[in-house]
């Protein structure tokens, strides 16, 4: 633990803040690395009831092998996510990786069987990259061990990778490139300022070019070549005089154009072409489709591109001819949620991951017509275990709107959000979960965690997309900006509001839980409306906007001060200041799970510790965890076990009341 002990009054539930103080009762788990502090012992009863709910595995796919005939996923056989190697459908799977921390990316060598992958510690993000070789299990690292690397790409010879990394000042994300047999020698190929991301996608045909993406923000990103001839520098969509979201996407046939995503002139983003040469304006290709291109992929003979759309929350898979733009829906692809489209290495298949809000993501194959946008029949290569649970019992959230306190044309506005209700009569405890980001969005895939609150709680779950979150267009994840950031909380307000008018919801039983920006939304809703709520659930959210910019790494601080405001300026800091759970504890009269990773990047465990300390002089009952070895999230097993069972364990005894 942190040498600075936290203080909490004494007694075991004490609300008069005028009480002695005490430390609190602290205990540890899995070797000592997960600290709890007033966490009760989780009674055998739930350790029990949640087993097999927290042994349902998932599968993702991540690469071809080289001959097209097998794939490689990543899967968890015991603590965190590996890479596997499945050569048939429902065939076994064989384990490539063997750590004690998850794989994040993966990407296998052109004409070659090697794969590069990156791999952080103990949740820290600063990942490293990663050679192997199948053949005989061999790996080495090609980063310096210390800066954070990813986005990693081949050429197309097989020969080089392009990444993104902090390696030159640890603040500047630059492009680097490296010939992985000599990474002594890797070189900067974009040189990017202090806190910003760029990042490579792909390599031109001759391999002296490289597509490029500059984020600035959800709303500011840009797409540009970089030529490794001349060191120039070409942007081709984006820029400071014209705000927009560009994802580049890759090289046409000829290598004298690119195929991106944007929202030029849009609410919503669209598959576009555009010439390579500056000053060029894009062709809008899928104008007839009003929700957001979530992302697409080339054929390798460039004759085809699959994307995804997300059309209120659920994936629909599209092909398209790109010599005539003509693409149509695959109608093959069950609803849900889809990601990671890949095309085999003869163009004959596509990959992807599929999940349902009832059922783990795993990996299908669709068969490919000659024809581009031809398509036969989907095959599923794997099938997770569900911890022996029925999934026909599962809960399909429905969604529903609901109207807050603006109003669009006259009318008020509508939030749009999942429910997930249990079987039988209510009226229903309820739990709102609200997502991250803010730029982020609630979906219907699939969680067991939901599934174990709806039938172990009896409650119902909300899951709301409040103004800022993604997918409804560009104003709308926008409307919470600046100033207006406390909106959103008003949103669920609105929310609660709702809640009074449903027959078959409990208005005074009702909880919150969120992590990371829905962290935040907990905080400020647990002040907001304390009279409203009856118990919170943060996990490594932050309690102060300007401790949280202060003190988050320096690669990523700018990137939020664009979302969040800049504490620099006098008005928007006191603004912040104003609106900060810390400096609102008084007004929080409910009991609090807070929970944490001490090596978490992005929000400082700091943020954790301070509001902790804050609630407890106040005499708040606050239950804290801290993984010492977990960063912006648990990714380890034995953690989520153990958090899950905690969170279990807190809402039965707060909101539930047994």
């Amino acid at each position: 633990m942190r040498a600075s002990k936290l203080i909490v009054l004494s007694g075991a539930w004490l609300f008069a803040a005028s009480a002695l103080a005490a430390e609190p009762a602290v205990r540890t788990a899995n070797n000592g690395n997960l600290v709890l502090e007033d966490v009760p012992e989780i009674p055998a009863d739930i350790v029990d009831d949640l087993n097999r709910y927290q042994n349902v595995r998932s599968a993702a796919f991540r690469d071809w092998t080289t001959d097209g005939k097998g794939l490689y996923i990543t899967t968890r056989f015991a603590e965190v996510n590996q890479v596997h190697r499945v050569d048939m459908p429902g065939g076994a799977r064989h384990q490539v990786t063997f750590y004690n921390e998850p794989i994040g990316g993966v990407v296998r060598q052109p004409g070659g069987s090697r794969l590069i992958f990156t791999r952080d510690a103990g949740g820290s993000e600063f990942s490293q990259i990663f050679i192997l070789d199948p053949a005989d299990g061999t790996t080495a690292m090609l980063t310096d061990g210390e800066s954070r690397n990813g986005s990693t790409s081949w050429d197309r010879d097989g020969r080089r990778i392009a990444y993104s990394s902090t390696a030159r000042n640890g603040a500047a994300n630059d492009v680097w490139m490296m010939d992985p047999d000599d990474p002594e020698n890797a070189q900067i190929i974009v040189e990017s300022q202090d806190g910003a991301y760029w990042s490579p996608t792909e390599f031109s045909a001759s391999g002296s070019k490289v597509l490029v993406q500059s984020y600035v923000s959800i709303a500011d990103s840009r797409v540009g070549i970089a030529d490794l001839d001349t060191g120039a520098m070409t942007l081709v969509a984006g820029g400071s005089e014209n705000y927009s979201t560009n994802v580049p996407v890759a090289f046409d046939d000829e290598n004298d154009g690119v195929w991106f995503i944007t929202d030029q002139g849009s609410e919503f983003r669209r598959l576009a072409w555009q010439s390579a040469e500056a000053g060029a304006e894009p062709e809008i290709i899928t104008t007839d489709l009003d929700w957001d291109v979530s992302g697409a992929e080339i054929s390798h003979d460039r004759r085809r591109i699959a994307f995804s759309t997300n059309e209120n929350g659920m994936s629909r898979v599209y092909l398209m001819d790109t010599a005539s733009r003509q693409y149509r829906v695959v109608d093959a692809i069950p609803t849900g949620l889809a990601f990671g489209l890949t095309f085999s290495p003869d163009d004959r298949r596509l990959a992807m991951t599929l999940s349902s809000a009832t059922t783990p993501s795993d990996v299908f194959v669709l068969d490919l017509e000659a024809e581009p946008l031809g398509y036969g029949r989907l095959t599923r290569w794997t099938e997770s275990e569900v911890g022996g649970l029925d999934t026909s019992v599962f809960r399909t959230p429905e969604l529903i709107h609901y109207p807050t306190f603006d109003e669009v044309d006259g009318k008020p506005r509508e939030i749009p959000a999942w429910i997930y209700r249990p079987a039988g009569p209510g009226p229903y405890p309820v739990i709102i979960s609200i997502h991250g980001g803010p730029e982020s969005q609630s979906r219907p895939g699939f969680s067991s965690m939901f599934q174990m609150w709806v039938d172990k709680l009896g409650a119902a779950v909300i899951r709301p997309n409040v103004r800022g979150s993604s997918g409804y267009g560009k104003t709308y994840t926008g409307l919470d900006n600046g100033f207006n950031r406390e909106d959103s909380v008003r949103d669920i307000g609105a929310l609660l509001d709702w809640i009074e008018t449903q027959s078959d919801l409990d208005a005074d039983r009702v909880a919150v839980s969120g992590g990371s920006y829905g962290g935040y939304m907990v905080l400020a809703s647990a002040f907001h409306y304390s009279d409203r709520l009856k118990a919170a659930v943060d996990r490594v959210g932050i309690s102060s906007f300007v401790t949280f910019l202060e003190n988050t790494q320096d690669y990523r601080r700018d990137l939020r001060r664009a979302e969040y405001g800049d504490e620099r300026d006098p008005a928007m800091r006191a603004y912040l200041e104003k609106i900060a759970p810390l400096n609102n504890v008084d007004k929080i009269r409910i009991p609090m799970l807070i929970v944490q990773g001490e090596n978490d990047p992005r929000v400082p465990v700091t943020e954790s510790e301070q509001v902790v300390a804050a609630l407890r002089e106040q005499g708040q009952s606050v239950w804290y965890m801290n993984a010492l070895n977990e960063g912006h999230g648990y990714r380890k097993k034995e953690n989520r076990d153990v958090y899950q069972q905690a969170t279990m364990l807190f809402l039965r005894e707060n909101l539930i009341g047994r």
